[in-house]
């Protein structure tokens, strides 16, 4: 069984990266899918087995093979030599590289799913990006600083895929510059942030020590 699962995974690779070359003229289609599966040597029954909820399904293969592309690149890297905020520039850098060859297809893939039916999977594709980044990061957080550099992580991956999306400058230049401010912003929020969290979180401990426990049963009793 976990043979022929590994056959099918090869299988839809292969069509999806046959698929990529047609997805700036089609869109990501069944058409892009079909002329994807002629190229590959396979039947339009092979591609809809592969991919049975069609477009959007192989779209979603798209970011995951992205996301495995940049972690192995990352693996290659002196992650240890490296600082958080460094592995994090590294990550989103990496990811953008291999999708270099197919910047249509990612332009092509962002209009998909800013169709309101299929916003959901953008959003769980983003969400996965970013924890893929801050797990190789080395983040261990469990508590509520998880979400928020998840959440700041994505609106850096966001901005910065649709500032490269647009960048003409040699070697996308102007995009590392851009990804290097966004991410010096987003510490800064991030740290007044955490602090605003921590606060919050640990005011009821601070009541709690200036009044006492006597205290707050007075005033439950008397509400």
């Amino acid at each position: 069984m976990a043979a022929r699962s590994t056959d099918i995974d090869k299988i839809r690779e292969t069509l999806l990266l046959a698929t990529l070359p047609h997805v700036p003229f089609d869109g990501w289609s069944d058409a892009a899918l079909r002329a994807g599966a002629e190229d590959a040597g396979r039947s339009p029954a092979e591609a809809l087995n592969a991919f049975p909820a069609g477009p959007a399904e192989a779209l979603a293969l798209f970011s995951d093979w992205a996301d495995r592309q940049m972690l192995a690149r990352l693996e290659k890297t002196d992650l240890a030599a490296m600082k958080v905020r460094e592995k994090v520039a590294a990550g989103v850098r990496l990811r953008l590289e291999v999708l270099e060859p197919h910047k249509e297809a990612v332009r092509r893939g962002l209009a998909f799913l800013s169709l309101p039916p299929n916003a959901g999977q953008g959003l769980k594709g983003l969400y996965r990006t970013v924890d893929a980044i801050w797990t190789m990061a080395g983040d261990r957080a469990t508590d509520y600083n998880y979400y928020t550099k998840r959440l700041l992580l994505a609106g850096v991956l966001s901005s910065t895929t649709l500032f490269w999306l647009n960048d003409r400058s040699e070697g996308h230049e102007a995009t590392w510059a851009f990804l290097e401010r966004r991410i010096d912003e987003v510490l800064k929020v991030g740290g007044r942030l955490g602090k605003t969290m921590k606060g919050l979180l640990d005011l009821p401990d601070r009541l709690m020590a200036a009044r006492g426990p006597r205290g707050f049963a007075r005033r439950w009793q008397k509400d």
